[in-house]
């Protein structure tokens, strides 16, 4: 199954690398591009692509608002793209329902694997600041104490996995962690998710950090 993606980018030269490293592959089509955030909800609707790939810095409306839209208009997932690794943007974005967050330095083929997972519903932080990230986001004052009393709905199986997926392990890591199989893991995943009503693991590790499950610098607390 082909998969369709928007590009959104103010930069001629972003979009239009994107796009050649994009169509090379013989599983992703380029359904169209976007110079800002309201031309892309708009072609967002219109073209129904699987995947949006976007920047957040961009004038009149910007990624996050775009990301917002997308994600409550259409079935889309949104790749956020940013030159900045502790952008206040992205926090913004992730808790717009952004699957993804990735430097523009990536490497072409970091590019294609990024957009095939958020296209198969997982979600990813780039692996270099994802710790930076979120332990950031925490100390900048972001904390909220209020969600710690949603994590009494959690199993401690399932509290277990949700502090695992705030170190960013994968799935196969997961399984290792816990001593258990991956699809059980895959169970919990998505029973965590459920539960705390989380679009992916993205808001997943997000939530995690701001309910105080994990503390930063002490990831396994």
């Amino acid at each position: 199954m082909t998969m369709r993606v928007l590009v959104v980018d103010d930069q001629d030269l972003f979009r239009a690398g994107f796009r050649l490293i994009l169509e090379a592959q013989p599983d992703i089509t380029v359904v169209g591009e976007a110079v800002d955030g309201g031309q892309a909800v708009d072609l967002a609707i219109e073209l129904e692509p699987d995947v949006v790939v976007m920047d957040v810095r961009m004038p009149r409306v910007d990624g996050v608002a775009a990301t917002a839209r997308i994600c409550a208009e259409t079935s889309a997932k949104v790749l956020v793209m940013t030159m900045f690794d502790l952008d206040d943007y992205v926090y913004a974005a992730l808790r717009a329902g952004a699957s993804g967050f990735l430097l523009k330095d990536l490497r072409r083929d970091e590019l294609v694997d990024a957009v095939r997972v958020v296209a198969a519903g997982e979600a990813l932080l780039a692996p270099t600041v994802t710790r930076r990230l979120i332990s950031d986001l925490v100390q900048r004052g972001h904390a909220r104490p209020e969600l710690a009393g949603r994590l009494a709905e959690l199993t401690e199986r399932e509290r277990d996995t949700l502090r695992h997926l705030a170190r960013g392990l994968s799935n196969a890591e997961l399984a290792a962690a816990l001593v258990v199989s991956e699809h059980t893991v895959k169970t919990h995943v998505s029973s965590v998710l459920s539960k705390l009503r989380l679009r992916d693991r993205v808001q997943a590790v997000v939530f995690a950090y701001e309910a105080g499950l994990v503390v930063p610098g002490r990831p396994d607390r």
